[in-house]
C-alpha cells in the first residue's frame, strides 16, 4: 500500500513539475515577445523618419528586396515553426539582411501577418449554378487551404477582407449564393455563417492535431505502467453511468469523438446539417 502511495505521489510530483515548467517556458515567451515587438515598434519609427527624409527612396540595400520576397519567407517560417517564429528580426534573417530593411516594404508585423493571411487563400472553386453544392465546394476549398497552413487560424480575423485574393474569394462566395435570390444582407449572412463553420471545424482540428502530437510525446517518455494506469484512470472517470450516463456509452461503445480517421467524416457531416438548414429556411 505505502509503495502504491509513493507512486502516485511520485506520478503528482511530475505532473506538477512539467506544469511548471510550462508554466515557466509561456511567461518567457511572453516577455520575449513584448521585447521583440518594442524592438520593432523603433525600429518602425526610425524607418519613418527615414522614408521622410529620402521622399520614400529605400538605401541600397533594402532596393535588392520585394515584398513578395518577404511574405514567401514568412510563410515558410510559419510553416515549419508555427506563428511564434515570425518576427521582422527572424525574416531577416532568412532573408540575409537587416530588420530595418523590411520596414521600407512592409510597415509592421501586423501588416505582415495580413499580407501573408491573403497570400496563402486558394483560389475559390468556378461556380457551377448549383448554389449547395458551390457552397460545399467553397467549404471543403477552405478548409484544405487552413490544414495545409495551420498557423493561419492563429490570424483569422473578423471585418473586412485582409487583400485581394480574399476579397475576390469573399465575392464569389456571395455569388455562390444568387440562385437563393437572397438580397445582400442576408447573402452576407449565410456567407459568413459558412465561413464561421470552416473557422470553427478546422480550429478543433488544428487543436485535436496539437494535441495528440503532445499527447504521444508525452506518453512516450512514460513508463508503460503509467500510461496503463492513466488510460484505466480515464475510463473509470467516464464510464460511470449513474453521474454520466451518456458518456458512459461511449466509453463502453468505444467511440471517440476526436478520431483522426474520422476527421473528413465529421466535417461533411457538420456542414451537411448546415447546408440542409439553409435550404430549409431559403430554397424554394
Amino acid at each position: 500500500m505505502e509503495d502504491q502511495e509513493r507512486r502516485e505521489q511520485a506520478l503528482e510530483a511530475r505532473a506538477l513539475s512539467r506544469e511548471a515548467r510550462a508554466q515557466a517556458r509561456e511567461m518567457r515567451t511572453r516577455a520575449r515577445e513584448q521585447r521583440e515587438l518594442a524592438r520593432e515598434r523603433r525600429i518602425a519609427e526610425h524607418v519613418s523618419r527615414d522614408k521622410e527624409r529620402r521622399l520614400t527612396q529605400p538605401p541600397l540595400r533594402a532596393r535588392g528586396l520585394t515584398r513578395e520576397d518577404i511574405v514567401d519567407a514568412a510563410i515558410a517560417v510559419a510553416d515549419a515553426e508555427g506563428t511564434e517564429a515570425v518576427t521582422m528580426r527572424r525574416i531577416a534573417r532568412e532573408l540575409g539582411v537587416g530588420a530595418m530593411s523590411l520596414y521600407w516594404h512592409v510597415a509592421s508585423k501586423d501588416e505582415l501577418q495580413m499580407l501573408m493571411l491573403d497570400a496563402v487563400q486558394p483560389a475559390a472553386p468556378e461556380l457551377s449554378g448549383d448554389w449547395r453544392a458551390d457552397l460545399a465546394a467553397f467549404a471543403r476549398i477552405a478548409r484544405q487551404g487552413m490544414l495545409r497552413h495551420p498557423w493561419a487560424i492563429d490570424y483569422l480575423i473578423s471585418g473586412p477582407p485582409v487583400g485581394p485574393n480574399d476579397t475576390r474569394n469573399t465575392d464569389q462566395l456571395l455569388a455562390a449564393l444568387e440562385g437563393l435570390s437572397l438580397d445582400i444582407k442576408t447573402a452576407a449572412w449565410v456567407g459568413m455563417t459558412i465561413a464561421t463553420y470552416v473557422a470553427g471545424a478546422v480550429l478543433r482540428e488544428i487543436q485535436e492535431i496539437r494535441w495528440h502530437k503532445d499527447a504521444e510525446l508525452t506518453l512516450a517518455a512514460m513508463p508503460p505502467e503509467e500510461v496503463e494506469k492513466l488510460r484505466r484512470q480515464w475510463e473509470e472517470n467516464l464510464n460511470d453511468p449513474a453521474k454520466y450516463p451518456h458518456m458512459a456509452r461511449l466509453v463502453t461503445e468505444r467511440v471517440d469523438p476526436d478520431s483522426p480517421e474520422t476527421r473528413d467524416e465529421r466535417f461533411e457531416f457538420g456542414l451537411d446539417c448546415l447546408l440542409d438548414g439553409i435550404a430549409a429556411r431559403f430554397a424554394r
